[in-house]
């Protein structure tokens, strides 16, 4: 499968809710199974109990029937979801769908727990999120028979299909290793979801990234894969502007500031916020926000060569403000800087920028919450709110403008950089600050993109960070 198409349709796993013939699955909390099992039948209810089956979060099991044939092993006649601590069901998230997918064999199912729309939706989008595999580049894939679910009662299947979609075309971005995923490539994922939702593309390269967007051509120019900057519009008439911006660094060696080698294994990932980007164009376009977007990607790679960009040089950027180079490792905030103000001369009403931007910001809030910083404290709220309920977490972080000044510069108008060590988050934030200078709502996310270990749904490798609270909030915010 080419990296610039989407992964196979979501919708493989999820049954029209007329489906027959579905084995029944039930959610059962800790504090309901004394109920639950006085109301199973007294078999199933016993085998429960003779596997010490608790109701434990994630834990699957499931209940057999007679055999259909005479020898033959026993069908299974239904299957229980354990949801632990939970007052009821209808506060699971969608990572107990993941768990029932991921956990339970092959086959159609069907939920006999009712759920509120919300959670019968969260449910069928972590059911989908829980048969994700990236098995592009094994000779022998495993295979695995899908679990398919009937889609639950109230449940807003074509959200959790468009969403499990743009997720798993975001993590098949990321999980490409860099090889086969260099700046071409990603242009052509951009380019190729233009086409697919009838918008334009215009990838700037060359002479005329040079003179267009200095910054970006400074990083990228140390490599034999050229830069680009490229530029996806999807046009509606009179409706709102949102502009997501997303870095596309598809390998960082750290240019002459070099990395050392454990800092580069995960590298590949360095273009996490162009892939996050991508796939919240292809969630709004999916969903036909009632929105005029514009997505803008700066993709690069930042390598060694003798025509790399050097620390202590000085660059103009596309605002007109020089900066020098205190470290050729902090190229993200500088690709960023170029498209930022590029977008930021439009005003859009909304502009957004993803990026896996500073260690800093891992090593505050860990690989799971992405820093948020915002224009304003009421767009915080609202996006760390809407990414909570969508269990999509941001986490609000400070443009403290006591910091403005450590990226002071004797002989530029600011530095790349601090000269110190602490706040290195706000201070890259504090960078692109300087670039976004009149469009009134602007967020920030410092993501990681991607998962240290495996749990259900979210298996080892890529992840795609703030899709669903970014979509909540354009929805929140223009309908």
């Amino acid at each position: 499968m080419s990296p610039s198409l989407p992964p196979s349709p979501a919708a493989a796993v999820l049954e029209p809710a007329e489906a027959e013939l579905a084995t029944p699955l039930w959610l059962v909390a800790e504090a309901e199974l004394p109920a639950f099992l006085d109301q199973l039948e007294p078999t199933a209810a016993a085998w429960l109990r003779g596997h010490a089956f608790q109701a434990e979060r994630a834990r699957v099991m499931t209940l057999p029937g007679r055999p259909e044939v005479a020898g033959a092993a026993p069908a299974i006649a239904g299957a229980v979801a354990g949801l632990g601590s939970l007052p009821e069901a209808a506060q699971l998230t969608l990572w107990d769908g993941a768990a029932c997918a991921e956990r339970l064999p092959g086959g159609r199912y069907a939920l006999q727990t009712r759920l509120p729309a919300g959670p019968a939706t969260e449910f069928a989008l972590g059911w989908l999120l829980g048969n994700y595999r990236y098995n592009r580049f094994r000779s022998a894939a495993p295979v695995r028979a899908p679990a398919r679910l009937v889609v639950p009662a109230g449940a807003n299947a074509s959200y959790a299909e468009a969403a499990a979609t743009a997720i798993g075309w975001s993590r098949d971005l990321v999980n490409t290793p860099a090889n086969e995923m260099g700046p071409a490539e990603l242009a052509a994922a951009a380019a190729g979801l233009a086409r697919d939702f009838g918008g334009e593309c215009v990838i700037c390269e060359g002479e005329a990234l040079r003179r267009q967007y200095p910054l970006i051509h400074a990083v990228g120019q140390g490599s034999a894969r050229a830069p680009r900057l490229v530029d996806c519009r999807w046009a509606r008439a009179g409706a709102p502007r949102v502009t997501l911006v997303g870095k596309g660094v598809c390998f960082d060696s750290g240019g002459l500031d070099l990395k050392p080698s454990s800092g580069m294994l995960l590298m590949k990932k360095d273009m996490g916020g162009a892939a996050c980007a991508l796939g919240l164009a292809r969630l709004l376009l999916a969903m036909r926000a009632p929105i005029q977007l514009r997505l803008l990607i700066p993709a690069v790679e930042n390598s060694v060569s003798g025509a790399a960009f050097r620390p202590g040089d000085v660059w103009p950027s596309r605002k007109g403000l020089t900066v020098e180079i205190g470290n050729t490792d902090a190229e993200g905030r500088l690709v960023l800087a170029d498209a930022l103000c590029d977008a930021d001369a439009e005003r859009p009403d909304l502009l957004i920028d993803l990026a896996t931007l500073t260690g800093a910001a891992r090593t505050a809030l860990g690989p799971d919450l992405p820093a948020l910083f915002a224009s304003h404290a009421g767009l915080a709220e609202l996006a760390c709110r809407l990414g909570a309920a969508a269990n999509d977490p941001l986490w609000p972080m400070p443009l403290w403008a006591g910091y403005d000044d450590e990226l002071a510069s004797r002989v530029a108008d600011l530095n790349n950089v601090s000269a110190g060590a602490f706040a290195g988050a706000i201070i890259a934030a504090l960078f692109l600050k300087r670039f976004v200078t009149a469009t009134p709502e602007w967020l920030h996310v410092d993501l990681y993109a991607w998962n240290p270990k495996d749990r259900p749904g979210r298996p080892q490798g890529a992840e795609a960070q703030g899709l669903r609270a970014l979509y909540a909030l354009v929805r929140e915010k223009f309908g």
